[in-house]
Order: C-alpha cells, then structure tokens, then sequence
C-alpha cells in the first residue's frame, strides 16, 4: 500500500505540471509515451513485442499522432485523414502474414491490430476533446471520470459490497461498488463545476456535468472490465510496471480510453 501511495503522488506531481501546460506540445508529448508504452504492454500481453516488424506501425502511429496534432488546430482532419491511416496499417499486417506464410495466426493478428488501435484511438481522444471549443474547461474530465469512479468504487465496495459484480472477470468488484462510482462521479463533476465557475468567466452547466459524470463512470468501469478480461485471456496480472504498485500504463488508464471517447461524442452533442 505504501508504495502505491507514493507512486500516486509521484504521479500526480507530474501530472499537474503537465496538464498546466495542456495547450502546449509538452501534453501532446505527454500523450505521445503514454500511447506509445502501451501499445507495447498490449503487443506484450499478446506476445508479439519481439515482433518488430509486425508491430512497427503501431508503434509508430501511437507515438506519432499526439505530436502531429500540435500543427492541427481541428478535429476535421483527423476525423478524415485517421481512419485511411489504420486502413494503411491493417494492410501492412495483413500483407506480413501472407508474406509471412500464415506462421502467425490470423486471428491473433487481428486481435493485436483491433486491441492496439482502440488504445492509441483512446489516447487521442483525450487531445481531440482538448481541441473542443470549450476543451480547455473539460479535458480533465477524461482523467476525472475513470480515477474519481475507479477509487470510490474501490472504497464503496470495500465498506458495503456483497454483490459480485462479473467475477469471473474481476472477482473483487461488487454492485455496490459499481453503484457508488457512479454516485461519487456525478458528485464530483458537480464540485468540479462549482470550482471552474467560480474561478473562470466560461461558466460550464451543472446539468450537463452531472450527465456526464453518469454516463463517463459508466464508461469507466466498462472500460476496466474490458482490460481485466483481456488479462485474463493471456492470464497477464498487469500489463506492465512502469507505476511500481499500480502496474503499467494500461492498468492506470484502462478506464479513461473508453471516457475519452465518450466524452467527446458526448460533448459533441449536447455540450
């Protein structure tokens, strides 16, 4: 416990500064090794990081795309241009097998292709919201919804769970717990309305905040039980190390690369 507690505020000493400096390429960098480390946890769990070859253009697009964004000042083009480029690159895994002479399994191709593009899709979210015309008041929420969730849940469950959730999946997670996540997250975003409009002239509504805080905690959790079951598909505890008590990157941000999505297309429509 101790040394999670230090990794989190070790963590959150950088993660502040970070996110002070969110409208300039110190965040797209930010962005960039974290996309770019887990795609390598993800090729891991599913054995092919040795494969350099195979997974090249991941690796390349996980960490190339958040600094592009930095000479974008729109989504548009992403939203066009983005998916011709995982096209390209299931082309090129799909041409390595044939060269290859299928000595590597289809299915487990498509498995890393599909696990590796939602998670760089997942990360870039989070810079696409920034983006938004209103993205400088909400981008935080993206972090916010999965962590406040993911730690009251853990609490909630902890006090009062005696329902298991899926426990096949993740045996420590109740109902009570996934119930309380949503209840402190919707609680939460409605604080973090309070602070923002209270220190910034852009007021943002607490209606709309507290939907999605909703709909985000849910997102979350979706998210977490999405990486659990992977892990234990390739019987993995944790997809890496780098946050020593934590694990890996995927196990810290599991739940914000469904948020970030959500969040953007909610924003998109109802912001």
């Amino acid at each position: 416990m101790l040394k999670r507690i230090i990794t989190g505020i070790v963590a959150i000493l950088i993660f502040i500064p970070v996110c002070v400096f969110s409208h300039t390429i110190v965040f797209n960098i930010a962005i960039s090794l974290l996309s770019l480390v887990a795609v390598f946890e993800m090729a891991k769990c599913l054995g092919f990081h040795k494969n350099i070859c195979l997974t090249i253009p991941l690796y390349l697009a996980a960490a190339a795309l958040p600094i592009f964004r930095c000479f974008v000042s729109s989504n548009a083009f992403f939203l066009s241009h983005v998916p011709v480029l995982f096209i390209g690159i299931l082309i090129y895994m799909l041409t390595y097998v044939m060269v290859r002479k299928n000595k590597d399994v289809l299915s487990d191709i498509i498995t890393l292709y599909g696990l590796c593009i939602f998670v760089i899709s997942g990360f870039n979210s989070i810079l696409m919201v920034r983006l938004m015309h209103n993205g400088a008041a909400i981008y935080l929420l993206a972090f916010l919804g999965a962590w406040i969730c993911d730690t009251f849940a853990y609490f909630t469950g902890m006090l009062i769970g005696k329902h298991k959730l899926i426990p096949e999946i993740s045996p420590k997670k109740t109902v009570e717990g996934a119930i309380g996540g949503v209840i402190f997250t919707v609680i939460g975003f409605a604080l973090y309305c309070l602070i923002w409009n209270s220190l910034s002239d852009y007021k943002l509504s607490y209606l709309t905040l507290c939907i999605y805080g909703f709909v985000l905690s849910i997102a979350s959790q979706f998210g977490d039980l999405i990486a659990s079951s992977i892990k234990r598909q390739y019987n993995v505890k944790d997809y890496g190390f780098i946050f020593p008590g934590h694990g890996g990157v995927l196990d810290r941000f599991d739940g914000v690369l469904l948020v970030a999505p959500f969040l953007y297309v909610l924003n998109h429509f109802i912001g």
